[in-house]
């Protein structure tokens, strides 16, 4: 090949390819990326997990311990918290009728039996006499009813005085459960005003007739609806050893009675 035939075969211009021909659909549609998954929860650790089973287990023994607790406390037992502190009263109370003059019958006064703790002036035209009021046993003043200066008639409570040797319970069982109380029976005695003190006693008295029988207004049903509700019998105990606590009456209790 000679040097012109070379020249023009270089010179020559390369074929290209077709365009390709535009249809009526347009360019191509974009498409849209696929969204990512969404990631997995982590695994818990094997540490957590045991964690996790040894909380379960110690919440499972516990739930286990107190049921039998229960179980065995109600079988040994007859509980109530409808009980409180009692004692003998001592009714101070005026013997005439007059002004109350000198009073010293106030709550939390200790008095001894037939100490003075007032006068009473009567009223008997120029004279004005004065009867001594005097308390009829030993005790601690608990309600003062006393007004110096006041007009008292006779036999007027003044004062109410108790025994604070002879402070006793008296709880409220159900009579559901009072078959099982007996004379005797040993109590553990939980004070609310003294919580840290474990006191003990034994029941003295089971009395014979629900509470509702002995209240100053005892239930009635004067309508023809009848409503059958769970009485309660009073039940005296007797504490053991009172450990120099200062319990007056009306003080709140929870007793356990041993079944007998």
């Amino acid at each position: 090949m000679d040097m012109a035939e070379q020249t023009a075969t270089q010179t020559e211009p390369m074929p290209t390819a077709p365009e390709p021909a535009l249809t009526e659909q347009g360019p191509p549609e974009e498409v849209a990326p696929e969204p990512a998954a969404p990631a997995g929860r982590r695994p818990f650790k094997r540490a957590t997990k045991v964690r996790l089973i040894v909380i379960g287990a110690i919440a499972l023994i516990i739930a286990l311990a107190f049921a039998i607790y229960y179980v065995v406390d109600s079988r040994n037992y007859v509980t109530t918290n409808n009980a409180q502190i009692d004692g003998n009263q001592i009714s101070i109370v005026a013997p005439a009728t007059g002004t109350l003059i000198g009073w010293k019958g106030h709550q939390g006064t200790e008095v001894q039996s037939y100490q003075p703790v007032g006068r009473v002036a009567i009223q008997a035209g120029y004279s004005q006499p004065q009867l001594v009021i005097r308390a009829p046993g030993a005790g601690t003043i608990a309600v003062d009813n006393g007004v110096e200066g006041g007009f008292v008639t006779a036999g007027t409570q003044l004062a109410v005085a108790y025994d604070s040797a002879g402070v006793y319970v008296t709880a409220r069982v159900d009579e559901t459960q009072v078959d099982a109380v007996h004379p005797g029976a040993a109590v553990k005695i939980d004070v609310d005003a003294f919580p840290d003190a474990d006191l003990t006693g034994r029941v003295a008295e089971v009395k014979t007739g629900a509470a509702g029988v002995f209240s100053l207004f005892p239930q009635s049903n004067s309508s023809g609806n009848f409503q059958k509700v769970t009485q309660v019998i009073p039940v005296k105990i007797t504490i053991d050893d009172l450990k120099g606590l200062a319990l007056v009456p009306g003080m709140s209790v929870t007793v356990k009675i041993r079944r007998g």
